[in-house]
C-alpha cells in the first residue's frame, strides 16, 4: 500500500481507468459517501442561484469531477448506493465498456432531469472525462492542469459562463491557483462556489485568495464523513499530520473516518443566503 505526501493512501489508479468500475469497487468497502452528503447542499445552492440571479439553466463547473459522479447525482437524482450497484457488482466485471455506456445513456434518457443545470467537468484524467461525457453525465469537459498552467483559449472558452463551482474532496491537492484561474476566465463575473474540503487540509490560503478576488466565505457548522481509513497505517499517518497542524481529531478522524467541511463562497456583494437544508 502506497501513501502520498499527506499520509493518505494513494488511489491515483482508480481515476485513470477507461470506466468507473475500479473507482467504485475500491471505494465501496471504504464507505466513500461525501458526494451523497453534498448532493442536497449543491442542489439547494443551485436553486438559490437560479432564483437570485434569474438564470434558468445554471452552468456548474465540477473541479476534480472524475467520472461525473456529482453530475449523475444532481442531474438524474442517482444515489451513491445505486452507482455502487451499477458499477461495483461482480456481474459487471464481465461487461464491456460500451455495454456500461449504453446503460448509462439509457439512464440519462429515461429520467426526467432532477436539476435544470449544465454540468462541465474539470479534471486531469482524460479517460475519466471521456467516460463522463460519453455517458451524458457531463455536458462538456475541460482536460487541464490549472495548478501549473493557464487555460488555453479553448479551455478558457469552456470555463467561461460558469455560474457555480463545486468540488468534493479535491481541494488540498488542487489549490487556490486553480480557483483563481477559473475566476479569471470569467471576464469579470464571479461564480458562486461550494467546496467540501477534508479537515486535514487547511483552507486559509484558498480563503485569502478568494477574498482578494472579491469573495466572502463561510464555513458550514456541520462536519461530513468522507470515507473510512484504508488501513491502520493510513489512519496513523493522517492523525500525525493533523496533530502537527493543530487540528483536533477527537471524536472524528480518531473514530476511523476522514471528515470534510463545507465552505461556501459568494461575491462579497451577494445578499445573505441560508446555508441550511
Amino acid at each position: 500500500m502506497r501513501f502520498d505526501a499527506t499520509g493518505k493512501v494513494s488511489l491515483d489508479h482508480i481515476y485513470t481507468q477507461p470506466d468507473p468500475r475500479t473507482y467504485f469497487t475500491v471505494l465501496r468497502p471504504l464507505g466513500y459517501c461525501v458526494p451523497q452528503q453534498a448532493k442536497p447542499y449543491f442542489a439547494k445552492l443551485i436553486q438559490e442561484y437560479r432564483d437570485s440571479l434569474h438564470v434558468e439553466v445554471p452552468q456548474v463547473l465540477d473541479i476534480g469531477c472524475s467520472y461525473g459522479i456529482n453530475a449523475a447525482l444532481l442531474k438524474y437524482d442517482a444515489t451513491m448506493d445505486e452507482l455502487y450497484a451499477r458499477y461495483g457488482d461482480a456481474e459487471r466485471k464481465r461487461e464491456s465498456r460500451e455495454a456500461l455506456l449504453d446503460r448509462d445513456r439509457e439512464l440519462a434518457r429515461s429520467r426526467r432531469p432532477a436539476q435544470r443545470v449544465r454540468f462541465v467537468g474539470l479534471d486531469a484524467s482524460a479517460s475519466a472525462l471521456s467516460y463522463a461525457r460519453e455517458a451524458a453525465f457531463l455536458d462538456d469537459a475541460v482536460h487541464a492542469d490549472l495548478e501549473n498552467n493557464d487555460p488555453t483559449p479553448r479551455q478558457r472558452t469552456l470555463l467561461a459562463g460558469t455560474d457555480l463551482v463545486i468540488s468534493t474532496g479535491c481541494l488540498g491537492y488542487v489549490t487556490e491557483r486553480t480557483l483563481a484561474r477559473v475566476v479569471r476566465a470569467q471576464d469579470g463575473r464571479r461564480p458562486w462556489m461550494a467546496h467540501f474540503v477534508l479537515r486535514m487540509f487547511p483552507f486559509d490560503a484558498v480563503d485569502r485568495a478568494l477574498t482578494g478576488l472579491g469573495y466572502r466565505t463561510i464555513r458550514v457548522d456541520e462536519v461530513f464523513k468522507q470515507r473510512r481509513f484504508a488501513s491502520p497505517q493510513e489512519k496513523s499517518l493522517v492523525l500525525d499530520g493533523m496533530s502537527a497542524a493543530g487540528v483536533d481529531a477527537r471524536g472524528l478522524e480518531e473514530e476511523g473516518w476522514l471528515h470534510a467541511q463545507l465552505y461556501i463562497s459568494r461575491p462579497d456583494d451577494t445578499p445573505h443566503v441560508s446555508t441550511t437544508i
